[in-house]
């Protein structure tokens, strides 16, 4: 165990360190988020610290005011970025259970999910509003995802319409499109850049209060980032002229302290992101088509054809998109896939509702799901 000196702690907290920000002896455990809950679950002899960042071999920890570097121990659970840990003679001796959790699945069968950040009070998806080097509209599929993960994490989501600055007057047109697939979703563009929209992002936070940031490589998370530090905290680059696609600026998730009071995490950016066990934060996500859904004439309907069905009479009346439909029936497809994975009878009941909608889909004429 190593206590970090001060250009030490610049490379790995810099916010701590930049202009206006708070200095590390000012950090005390309610500015962190620390309370009653977490105080009670400490083990005696012990004090706590938060998780600043994580390596392969150990974690960089806020300890008394104070960045130290620990080096795991094998009898423990790993921790992510977020968690409080109770600190021993040096070492992590657990991690304290986790108000919320954001985490994403494994992509292949045998492969675990993985905890993004933890103890977070609300999540910002963030979506580029324009394709820098070629014209392209936010990727709606990709939000309703990052909403589900969003919504089982506990936390509070908000969508973050970043670069709103290159899209003029159609932002308006974008920011109401977004919404049609974020129900009960607040939707703010952002510009980075200029400033606009980053009060109101801040307006999220305040002293004890924890945001993450997850998006695509190249959404402006990083630029986000320095602009709510109000210092040059984190590098940035530019997207790639070609295709549009964004370069991974940030290659790790970290923790940063905010000189106006709240803690943001930064995380890498993600180009696939799977369902984790669960699957409950779809209903969230879709609750127009679950409320349009009560009205079928079938407590069981599929929404494939069915006599009866309101859902796909919203289809044809214009009042639901078919796009909706069709990312409804793939991320419920992929979840109860994660689902099966570990129970054998899920997996056979799948493998036959599946048939069956596929087999009526293709009578029907319908698009595959």
């Amino acid at each position: 165990m190593t206590w970090l000196s001060l250009s030490m702690a610049h490379v790995f907290f810099p916010v701590l360190l930049s202009k206006g920000s708070l200095p590390l002896t000012s950090l005390d455990l309610t500015t962190l988020g620390w309370d009653d809950t977490f105080a009670a679950e400490l083990p005696a002899g012990s004090v706590p610290g938060k998780i600043a960042r994580v390596h392969s071999s150990g974690a960089v920890v806020i300890v008394d005011g104070h960045e130290q570097h620990i080096e795991y121990s094998s009898r423990i659970t790993l921790p992510c970025v977020g968690d409080w840990v109770a600190v021993r003679d040096g070492a992590i001796l657990t991690v304290l259970p986790r108000r919320t959790a954001l985490v994403r699945g494994g992509v292949a069968e045998d492969s675990l999910s993985q905890t993004l950040a933890s103890n977070v009070d609300v999540i910002f998806v963030v979506e580029p509003s324009s394709l820098e080097g070629r014209r392209g509209d936010p990727n709606l599929g990709r939000i309703e995802r990052l909403l589900a993960l969003a919504w089982e994490s506990g936390a509070m989501p908000v969508v973050l319409l970043t670069k709103s600055d290159l899209v003029g007057e159609r932002i308006g047109e974008i920011v109401s499109n977004v919404m049609g697939a974020a129900p009960g979703v607040d939707v703010h563009p952002v510009c980075s850049v200029t400033g606009d929209g980053v009060d109101i992002v801040a307006s999220y936070l305040g002293v004890g209060r924890t945001a993450v940031l997850v998006g695509p490589s190249g959404a402006g998370k990083s630029t986000l980032v320095n602009a709510l530090a109000e210092d040059e905290v984190m590098e940035t680059q530019q997207v790639r002229a070609s295709d549009g696609r964004g370069l991974h600026t940030t290659v790790h998730r970290e923790l940063f302290v905010l000189p106006r009071g709240g803690l943001i995490i930064d995380t890498p950016g993600v180009r696939r992101v799977s369902l984790a066990a669960g699957g409950e934060g779809l209903e969230s996500v879709f609750t127009d088509i679950e409320e349009i859904a009560e009205n079928c004439r079938f407590d069981d309907c599929a929404h494939i054809g069915e006599p009866g069905c309101a859902v796909i009479e919203a289809i044809e009346t214009g009042e639901l998109p078919q796009r909706r439909l069709d990312s409804w029936f793939k991320l419920n497809r992929e979840a109860e896939w994660v689902a099966s994975r570990t129970d054998a009878r899920l997996r056979q009941e799948r493998d036959r509702r599946w048939k069956v909608i596929h087999k009526e889909m293709r009578r029907s004429g319908r698009n595959r799901p």
